[in-house]
């Protein structure tokens, strides 16, 4: 048995060294097995059907081979109906209980040393969440370490998401490129390295289409945050026509609707390198774009849905420029913001995103009106037919892993998406704008077993799917803490999601006692 252990120690891949701790040997997690039958569970497909239930669902080693319904909601269930339990198998009762898709973010960075968290501490806190898939836009701690990485938790060596990743553009090298044939030969160097796509903020036109159309060419995919020094010469409409994937977050878009301007409208003394001046100026972009039912909007809209584009709009990662108390205060942060990464948002103005200088309420309005008129957009794209997929971003602006990508889902909910539309946008959109919507999104026999159970279910109420919960007055007159997700299934590995999150809790206070530190205080102390 050493001996077994050993060689398959051998094979497994390794570990690349980078500027943050790459995850350590898998300790959690069991199966897969021979056969793991999921039992009376109603299921949430993630195609946009509605729910239902009694089912089954068959798993043989990673894949789903059976969703069968077993009974009614209202007639007990027939033992003949049911697919018996072949030897080695293992079956869960989920009787009462809710099954939907392993949630995709598609905009998941993997900590950094900027953070100061390890890649343990946040795949835990995907995986707690019943994230299971996760793009990394950009790789900020090396292609060569995120490859890694996702081919260690493709051979399950580590407990991690499936791991999508996207190279920066342009990183990589001694010296900037600058010709359009350079450009093609980074996209060929990325794929070589394991790359499935590029991220990137802008480049000079003629360079940023060369890479494009390569990546075209590959069949890769592609993710742009259209940076405001560069959106000027290239904004969204320019990149969709180019193959552009997904857009993130929403610049370029309402530079796209402009009409009567060519530039955002920037006062005199505006500097990018100030980011309360970069993002102070960004909440009043929305105001400039084109309205719905505009000749311009029309226009912008039309041929966006026509190219298959996809919005991936990240809503919370800027929630606390329209609520700084309320981000600040969440209930997760004692026991699951890790001090360095709480250290690392607290308004600084070396450390990207923490901006908050001086945030009154003049900026609060202007960006509450912001998001009303791009999420008013959003909801829209989604009604005609258009894609939309969830991304969170955390790990900037007091946003934690995990509890990001749930508070994501909420703010879909409140531009208008129905539930189920919800479900649909964190699941199968997602895998969809990958290439991946053949192994992973939704609940159906063949595709790969990545799901998440719930005891309460997530469409009657989306808070059921933090990692804290939600409150709920019993009959006993006090608060008590119900939902979480129960169990997270990851290619038929079963993973107990509170212990996952217990592990964090227990780093996040030891290093909280490390330091001294009793609780997080608030803002001037």
């Amino acid at each position: 048995m050493t001996r077994l252990l050993f060689i398959l120690a051998l094979l497994m891949p390794a570990a690349v060294p980078a500027a943050i701790p790459a995850a350590p040997p898998r300790a959690e997690g069991e199966g897969p097995y021979p056969q793991l039958i999921l039992r009376g569970a109603t299921v949430i497909t993630g195609t946009g059907a509605p729910a239902f239930g009694p089912v089954d669902i068959v798993v043989e080693g990673d894949r789903i081979v059976e969703v069968r319904v077993v009974g009614s909601a209202n007639t007990s269930i027939n033992p003949a109906n049911r697919p018996a339990l072949k030897d080695g198998g293992r079956e869960m009762d989920l009787s009462g209980q809710f099954v939907m898709p392993g949630i995709v973010d598609m905009h998941g960075h993997i900590g950094g040393d900027e953070q100061g968290v390890d890649a343990e501490y946040v795949y835990k806190l995907w995986l707690g969440h019943g994230i299971t898939s996760v793009r990394d836009p950009g790789c900020g701690n090396g292609i060569d370490w995120c490859v890694s990485e996702q081919r260690r938790s493709e051979a399950n060596a580590i407990t991690a998401p499936r791991i999508f990743p996207y190279a920066f553009f342009g990183s990589g090298r001694d010296t900037p490129i600058t010709t359009p044939a350079q450009a093609r030969q980074w996209v060929r160097d990325m794929k070589a390295k394991g790359a499935l796509g590029m991220k990137c903020f802008g480049y000079r036109p003629d360079i940023l289409q060369a890479a494009f159309d390569e990546l075209r060419k590959l069949g890769m995919g592609s993710a742009c945050h259209h940076a405001q020094l560069d959106v000027a010469r290239v904004n969204v409409l320019t990149t969709a026509r180019w193959g552009l994937t997904t857009m993130e977050h929403w610049y370029g878009l309402p530079e796209a609707l402009f009409d009567g301007q060519t530039v955002q409208q920037y006062p005199a003394d505006y500097n990018y390198q100030n980011e309360q001046h970069r993002f102070g100026q960004a909440g009043r972009l929305w105001a400039q774009a084109s309205e719905k039912g505009s000749e311009r909007y029309e226009a912008v809209i039309t041929e966006l849905l026509a190219l298959d584009f996809t919005l991936d709009p990240t809503f919370t990662i800027y929630q606390a420029t329209r609520d700084l108390m309320r981000a600040r205060r969440a209930d997760w942060h004692e026991a699951y913001t890790h001090p360095a990464l709480w250290d690392f948002f607290t308004p600084n103005r070396d450390n990207h995103g923490s901006f908050f200088f001086d945030w009154g309420s003049e900026e609060e309005a202007v960006w509450k009106d912001n998001y009303r008129r791009w999420m008013a957009f959003v909801n829209d794209y989604k009604n005609r037919g258009g894609r939309v997929t969830v991304g969170s971003d955390s790990g900037y602006i007091y946003k934690t892993y995990g509890f990001g990508t749930i508070e994501e889902l909420e703010l879909l909910r409140e531009a208008g998406f129905h539930p189920l539309e919800v479900i649909r946008a964190a699941t199968l959109s997602g895998a969809q704008a990958l290439g991946a919507q053949d192994r992973i999104g939704s609940i159906e026999a063949g595709k790969l077993a990545d799901l998440v159970v719930l005891a309460e279910n997530p469409l009657a109420n989306l808070k059921v799917l933090y990692g804290t919960g939600h409150a709920r007055l019993g009959d006993d007159g006090k608060l008590h803490r119900v939902g979480g997700v129960r169990y997270t299934i990851k290619g038929g590995l079963v993973y107990d999601a509170p212990a996952l999150l217990a592990d964090v809790r227990r780093k996040v206070a030891a290093e909280k006692s490390r330091r001294g530190i009793t609780t997080y205080p608030p803002p001037g102390d």
